[in-house]
């Protein structure tokens, strides 16, 4: 399979396919297509991991798409402003990417929800609560919110992170969520209560602009009609 990433803050990412290759979906992202692509609707591995994509905040079934009687070509485009990163899966190197961030994939990568370890980190941690397990082996396509900023961790290294702010991590590194210190902070720091905490070794990918930091930054000039 080769791809290319095209457009700036509204990406698609178009994949020419060998005959028989195929390409995994879960959000109607595609846009485009050859003709000789047949689509088919599978649970992906059965009902449990169909409840559980649910859970992860994808659709409960996926669409596989073949290329047949020759070689073919589908694009997948980007459901928000920002960028399309594509990874190297591998069944030694799986990836933890926030809730809804998977866009497309090769057929050899498995979709599983992911939850955090301690219940604290879950329960405070807002939309980081639930995140997407990436694992299997082929390649895989991850929407970014916004621009995307990429740091790779060495081990016992630390990074600070509004939990909207984080996209992508190694399935190496850890997760906890600590509280904003000091009541002052916490009252007019204007930066909610809890921070994550993510800490190598591995790599980690923070997005500049959440689409959950967008509708809180518009619902107030849209409100009330006003």
């Amino acid at each position: 399979m080769r791809y290319e990433i095209v457009g700036d803050t509204l990406p698609a990412v178009i994949c020419q396919l060998e005959e028989e290759e195929g390409m995994i979906t879960e959000r109607g992202s595609m846009c485009w297509m050859s003709p000789n692509m047949e689509m088919r609707t599978t649970s992906g591995g059965g009902l449990g991991k169909a409840f559980g994509r649910m859970f992860a905040g994808e659709a409960m079934f996926q669409n596989l798409y073949t290329a047949q009687g020759g070689p073919g070509m589908i694009a997948f485009a980007s459901s928000f402003p920002g960028s399309i990163r594509c990874y190297d899966v591998t069944p030694q190197e799986p990836l933890i990417v926030q809730k809804s961030g998977f866009l497309a994939s090769e057929m050899g990568v498995e979709l599983s929800v992911h939850f955090r370890k301690r219940f604290s980190a879950g329960f405070f941690g807002g939309e980081g609560f639930i995140m997407q397990k990436i694992s299997g082996s082929g390649k895989v396509f991850v929407e970014i919110d916004g621009h995307a900023v990429e740091y790779n961790l060495r081990e016992g290294q630390s990074i600070i992170v509004d939990t909207g702010n984080l996209a992508v991590m190694s399935a190496s590194c850890t997760m906890d969520v600590v509280p904003v210190r000091g009541a002052k902070n916490i009252i007019f720091g204007g930066e909610g209560l809890f921070n994550t905490i993510v800490t190598g070794p591995g790599k980690v990918v923070l997005q500049t602009m959440p689409v959950s930091t967008l509708a809180s930054s518009i619902a107030p000039h849209v409100s009330g009609g006003n």
